[in-house]
């Protein structure tokens, strides 16, 4: 239980900061949830979908399913439902070899700050 609290505090960034990285295009925001959570309830508006199942290969810079753009040295924010899976998937990164990876926490927080929802 302690690794899940650690993982959910770990790297988190101020929601206003991300905010204003996100919308400058100084740092990339991910949902890392299940795909029908995203059908559910929509995506942040910018965000790159990645299931966290799938970021071995589609957050693996030079890996042939790679999401484009992403590299080592891309600043990353992450989000899930709760803030508790993008702990962990932020720890995740980090030991892929991530330099700056951050727990936004969940879509509620983006649409708190201001963040709009894309439907899909």
């Amino acid at each position: 239980m302690f690794n899940f609290i650690k993982a959910m505090s770990a790297g988190k960034i101020d929601t206003g900061e991300a905010v204003a990285r996100i919308n400058a295009g100084t740092m990339t925001l991910i949902d890392i949830r299940d795909p029908g959570e995203v059908q559910a309830s929509g995506i942040a508006s910018g965000a790159l979908h990645i299931p966290m199942g799938q970021l071995p290969t589609r957050a693996r810079p030079g890996h042939k399913d790679c999401a484009s753009g992403l590299t080592f040295d891309t600043p990353l924010a992450l989000y899930c439902a709760s803030g508790a899976r993008s702990g962990m998937a932020a720890q995740t990164l980090r030991k892929m070899g991530y330099k700056e990876v951050q727990n936004f926490g969940a879509l509620a927080d983006w649409q708190r700050a201001g963040g709009t929802i894309t439907n899909i």
